[in-house]
């Protein structure tokens, strides 16, 4: 079958490898270069979905039987793979590496007749020249690289290994900078690197609707921004931890703005992992027995897709955090997987509209008519209208007239230390 069973795939690679490594010998004995040409099928897995595997292997043997003509006498041929194959060339500079590629993906893309159907498919092609002292095995990678960049082109073209992103090298850059983030995420969480700053949202009265915390990291003096430290902690699962830390903190935060004196509700993020994990309960009532709170002064913002999540451990853990008393909030609205429709059904108190929204105003009246639309539709059901990311006056004027209920955003107030927001809600009150 098109699919290889292991053994065969196993000795079909083992071949090719140990063809490889003798045309390197001779290679570098006779200083000629040596090229290898990656051949993948572009959607084999739709042929053999609609003709079954005796069609994909119709399909198979009839482009083997072309490739075997086309470079008879100037090539070795292996199959790698169920629609992959490889062509080993001495002597083949890049230059002729490119020429045969091109008549490679012309002989896949010749009319092929499978029952009554007549096929044209195409090639992702990956080209690799051999470099010195360089190990075979490092240029069949490469030249299967070359083949992924092509085919993340969306394939039908020929990539040159060195030609494109280079997944190899950027993958181990990318790797080692996420290991040395982790382990600062480790080292924040032992020597308390991590804080919340606080950005307020302000109601068009001019009072304070809420705080949204917001989670900081800092190891050794040097910051390290939420954009790079986040995806790392929810791959590393380290997001759970760091969501219970900011659930207690947040707490925290907010009995002491109720003992002095404000009613301000403290709105925390929620990652998607914690709300799938069954301990999500455990931990939210954990924060709110350890800082004694008002359940009504802590929010929870949670993107729109978690609502969207039918999971029996996510609906309870959302139903959980009703009963506790907390008040739930979509974040970032419009720009996801949820529609206007779908928010009878939403057990959220408060809408956030996504910055995309804002950024474009005033001047954007299409956007402006979504907003009104929306924000009619949610003040219908009962929720509060929020405004992310503003940053002028003209941009406010604008969502006050389309009857949003509060702002958030620069312009009023950056995020900022926790330390500091009491002050500042100090000094506003005493300005007014």
């Amino acid at each position: 079958m098109n699919s290889i069973d292991p053994l065969t795939g196993f000795l079909n690679r083992f071949g090719c490898i140990q063809t490889t490594m003798k045309l390197v010998a001779n290679s570098t004995a006779d200083a000629k270069p040596l090229a290898v040409i990656w051949v993948d099928l572009d959607r084999f897995k739709q042929i053999n979905e609609s003709f079954g595997h005796l069609g994909g292997d119709e399909v198979i043997e009839s482009l083997g039987a072309r490739f075997r003509n086309r470079v008879s006498g100037r090539a070795e041929l292996a199959r790698m793979g169920g629609d992959e194959f490889v062509f080993l060339m001495p002597n083949c500079d890049r230059n002729h590496a490119q020429q045969l590629a091109g008549e490679l993906a012309n002989t896949v893309e010749e009319p092929l007749a499978i029952g009554n159907l007549t096929l044209r498919p195409t090639a992702s092609v990956g080209i690799a020249i051999h470099e010195p002292d360089e190990d075979p095995l490092a240029l069949l990678d490469r030249a299967d690289r070359a083949m992924f960049a092509a085919k993340s082109r969306g394939g039908n073209s020929i990539v040159c290994s060195g030609d494109e992103p280079i997944p190899g090298r950027l993958g181990i850059t990318l790797a080692r900078e996420e290991l040395s983030i982790e382990n600062n995420l480790h080292t924040a969480l032992e020597t308390g690197g991590f804080s919340l700053h606080y950005q307020p949202i302000i109601r068009a009265d001019g009072s304070i609707e809420a705080a949204e915390a917001l989670m900081r990291c800092s190891v050794g003096g040097e910051n390290i921004s939420p954009g790079k430290f986040i995806p790392v902690a929810e791959k590393t699962g380290l997001i759970i931890r760091l969501g219970e830390w900011s659930l207690l903190q947040g707490a925290m935060h907010a009995r002491l703005l109720q003992d002095a004196g404000y009613h301000t509700k403290v709105a925390i993020n929620v990652s998607r992992a914690q709300l799938v994990s069954p301990k999500f309960t455990q931990a939210l009532h954990a924060a709110l027995v350890c800082s004694n709170v008002k359940p009504e002064l802590v929010e929870l913002e949670l993107t729109e897709s978690l609502f969207m999540d039918i999971s029996d451990i996510v609906q309870k853990n959302l139903k959980n955090a009703i009963a506790a008393g907390v008040g739930l909030a979509i974040d970032d609205f419009g720009t996801g997987y949820s529609c206007l429709a779908n928010l009878k059904d939403i057990p959220a108190g408060k809408l956030k509209l996504d910055r995309a929204f804002v950024t474009v105003l005033p001047e954007d009246k299409r956007a402006l008519a979504v907003v009104r639309a929306m924000t009619q539709l949610g003040h219908e059901l009962g929720m509060t209208i929020v405004a992310e990311g503003c940053e002028t006056k003209e941009q406010i004027d604008a969502l006050l007239d389309a009857g949003v209920d509060a702002i958030q955003g620069f312009f009023y107030a950056r995020p900022m230390p926790e330390e500091t927001l009491l002050p500042w809600l100090q000094s506003r009150n005493d300005n007014k």
